[in-house]
């Protein structure tokens, strides 16, 4: 068992840990998600199957509350703008998602009380996720291109990122990472839990359209990275660092042209911002190539 599941288990009660720890060793190795809920067996999610661990101990609020504890080494302070999100990022890079009773404070969401679920995602590092795509980014010339990544959930876009920014580092290329929700960095304490190359810089925790333009003023990045775009002020930014000449290499959820060009995004396709567009899919691999675009910038 690699080190950050085991991470993951160790803040977890006897009884859960345990029960996981009896999962045959495929399905560790392929874990994905650790569902909890109140009241009900706890499901963990492995290569896209359902495990019911119903192993005859019901979880209670109270303990669903104590989880959390854990999770947040009782520092809740430290994870407050995150849990206003509905999530928090744990050492070793995984996401925890909540449910619970939401309060307001000025119209916007100000806590998450009475926890009734947890959903813990874990996050992998894949040396080599990206092997089948650097061409399309970093021709023979040392040209990259702005490349824009359209997925699915669950198609390894973000794993897909963090491999090429390592590449690209190792590489030797400037690269900038605008880490808004500390998935590609995995950022605990400051540090990243992935290895990102001796060249990347990261900004974490910060808005995209902020960390951009502070990136591209800061950092003198030849590259800037970042994961699920989708605002109409991300669009803004990104323009402005490719015309600061700056690569741009993210990603946006969707399964189609269409998708994207019908998005608060989409006149970054209509003003040819990007080069290249990859289209992921889970089939027959997680991290497959469905598509390329190539996009012309002849008038």
């Amino acid at each position: 068992m690699d080190r950050g599941l085991q991470s993951i288990l160790n803040k977890l009660p006897e009884h859960l840990k345990n029960r996981i720890n009896g999962l045959d060793t495929d399905t560790l190795e392929k874990l994905e998600e650790i569902r909890i809920k109140a009241y009900t067996d706890t499901i963990v999610i492995a290569d896209g199957k359902e495990f019911d661990l119903n192993d005859g101990h019901r979880i209670t609020p109270e303990s669903l509350e104590h989880i959390l504890d854990v999770l947040v080494d009782y520092s809740y302070y430290a994870y407050e703008d995150e849990l206003n999100n509905g999530f928090i990022t744990i050492e070793g890079g995984h996401r925890v998602g909540l449910c619970g009773r939401v309060t307001l404070k000025n119209n916007k969401v100000h806590l998450i009380k009475d926890i009734s679920s947890l959903n813990i995602r874990r996050s992998r590092e894949v040396i080599g996720a990206s092997d089948n795509v650097m061409d399309l980014i970093n021709d023979k010339t040392g040209t990259i291109s702005n490349t824009l990544i359209i997925s699915p959930p669950k198609c390894g876009k973000t794993t897909i990122l963090r491999d090429i920014a390592r590449n690209l580092s190792n590489g030797g290329y400037r690269v900038s990472i605008c880490d808004e929700r500390s998935e590609l960095a995995g950022c605990y304490n400051g540090i990243p839990s992935y290895d990102l190359g001796s060249r990347t810089d990261i900004l974490d925790g910060c808005p995209k359209a902020q960390g951009i333009i502070m990136l591209i003023r800061s950092m003198s990045p030849e590259v800037i990275i970042t994961d699920e775009i989708g605002k109409p002020e991300d669009v803004t930014a990104i323009e402005e660092a490719a015309n600061s000449g700056i690569n741009i290499i993210t990603s946006i959820h969707g399964s189609s042209y269409d998708d994207v060009i019908d998005s608060a995004i989409g006149e970054l396709l209509n003003n040819k911002i990007f080069d290249t567009l990859i289209f992921l899919s889970s089939t027959p691999n997680v991290g497959s190539i469905s598509k390329v675009m190539k996009v012309s910038h002849e008038k």
